[in-house]
């Protein structure tokens, strides 16, 4: 599972990470939610670029946009057939950089938020999916379309099992290219939704403050005082 994460990395270190030619301005965002626009890489022509698409995917012969808020997220085992993936897995793959994730588990009455950061900080990429939609088929294209993005998943690595028993796809940064490629065979591709390793990831216990999407600033991700990292 995958419903909230965080990009605080400056554009042009993720430019020089990743690759894409172009310099948006992205402000930090600590707090993005479904719905909202994040940035994601796509390998066209001439090499990777940068866009900015709607989080939760739309399938290109939706009736209704609003079936994307519950396309968030994409079962990796099911990918290659599922109606709503299934044409985006095979066509229309992507990179979702970030810095981390978070991930609620119940504790008594409440719910406890944990966020889900590489040790070393660095910024990742999220396997993702993407899609274009014209508008209903019943109806006028839209002047623009609308494009949208979800993110794949897979069983929790030993991280993220005291949270959840699913996690989003972590890339290795060798597999982007395989990840972009337009030719890569579907066999290859479902090779590369697995866990995360044990040793990349540490998660620990964040304030309230991220529970609420209109939040968006650094205390959402702050650890709190005396807080145990998880691993």
């Amino acid at each position: 599972m995958c419903g909230r994460m965080l990009l605080t990395t400056p554009v042009a270190e993720i430019q020089k990470v990743f690759g894409f030619p172009e310099r948006p301005n992205l402000t930090p965002r600590w707090n993005v939610a479904p719905t909202q626009e994040v940035p994601a890489v796509r390998r066209e022509e001439d090499g990777r670029h940068l866009a900015l698409l709607r989080w939760g995917l739309v399938p290109f012969w939706a009736d209704d946009p609003s079936i994307g808020a519950r396309l968030i997220n994409a079962r990796g085992e099911s990918v290659a057939e599922k109606p709503s993936f299934r044409e985006a897995f095979r066509k229309r793959r992507c990179l979702v950089p970030t810095d981390g994730f978070y991930e609620w588990k119940a504790e008594g009455k409440r719910k406890q938020g944990y966020a889900i950061r590489r040790r070393d900080r660095a910024p990742f990429a999220f396997a993702g999916l993407w899609e274009r939609w014209n508008g209903p088929k019943s109806g006028p294209a839209l002047e623009r379309p609308l494009e949208t993005l979800t993110i794949v998943t897979t069983t929790a690595n030993a991280v993220l099992k005291p949270l959840h028993d699913r996690m989003p796809v972590i890339l290795d940064a060798a597999d982007w290219d395989l990840w972009l490629d337009s030719a890569a065979p579907a066999p290859v591709l479902e090779g590369l939704l697995k866990p995360a390793p044990d040793d990349l990831l540490e998660a620990y216990a964040v304030g309230p403050r991220v529970n609420n999407v209109r939040n968006d600033d650094e205390d959402c991700a702050a650890p709190l005082d005396d807080a145990p990292t998880l691993f």
